[in-house]
């Protein structure tokens, strides 16, 4: 048993349309760096020209945010599970309510 990493459905394309993947890692970076080395198309999503997490993106380990922890080199075990959550943002909207 590895560690899961659910995706989203806006990700979901790019991993043969699963919801989620089971990979093998030590640490949430780890773990991260197997999915992108099997779905390559997933990288440029989630990291940006740097490298780094694109800033929209949020991870959680075991629904617990990884910023308040050890970030990406968060340990995981056997069983844990990754959440990838997009950030929603709202819009400005020019529709008029008479």
């Amino acid at each position: 048993m590895g560690v899961v990493i659910e995706i989203p459905s806006a990700l979901k394309q790019y991993v043969n349309d699963q919801d989620e993947v089971e990979v093998s890692g030590s640490s949430v970076e780890e773990a991260i760096g197997a999915l992108v080395a099997e779905y390559t198309e997933l990288k440029v999503n989630l990291f940006d020209e740097n490298g780094k997490i694109r800033s929209f993106i949020n991870v959680y380990l075991n629904d617990d945010d990884i910023r308040y922890a050890d970030g990406l080199k968060s340990e995981v075990q056997d069983g844990d599970s990754i959440q990838i959550v997009p950030s929603v943002a709202g819009g400005y909207s020019t529709v008029k309510y008479s």
